[in-house]
C-alpha cells in the first residue's frame, strides 16, 4: 500500500487546543495526534461552514482569547 501523505502540515496549538486533541484522541482510541486531527479535519470538512466575512484566523480557534488575554472554551461565556 503506498502512502498518499506527500504534504506536511504544521499547525501551532494552544495548550488548551493540544488538551482537547488528545482528550479526542484518546476518547476514540487513535493510535496518534494526527490520526485524531485528521479525524477531527475530515469531520469539521463535512459540517457546511458559513461565511467567515472577513473575519481573522484567530477568530477560528477552538479556544477563545477573553479581553484579559485568558483563553475560555468556545462555548462558554467568557464572563464565567
Amino acid at each position: 500500500m503506498s502512502d498518499m501523505r506527500g504534504e506536511r502540515l504544521q499547525v501551532m496549538l494552544s495548550p488548551e487546543e493540544l488538551t482537547a486533541i488528545d482528550d479526542f484522541r484518546f476518547k476514540h482510541r487513535m493510535p496518534t495526534r494526527a490520526a485524531a486531527v485528521r479525524e477531527l479535519l475530515r469531520m469539521g470538512l463535512t459540517v457546511v461552514a458559513a461565511d467567515g466575512g472577513g473575519m481573522k484566523s484567530s477568530n477560528y480557534g477552538v479556544f477563545s482569547r477573553g479581553p484579559d488575554g485568558h483563553t475560555h472554551a468556545s462555548d462558554q461565556d467568557p464572563a464565567e
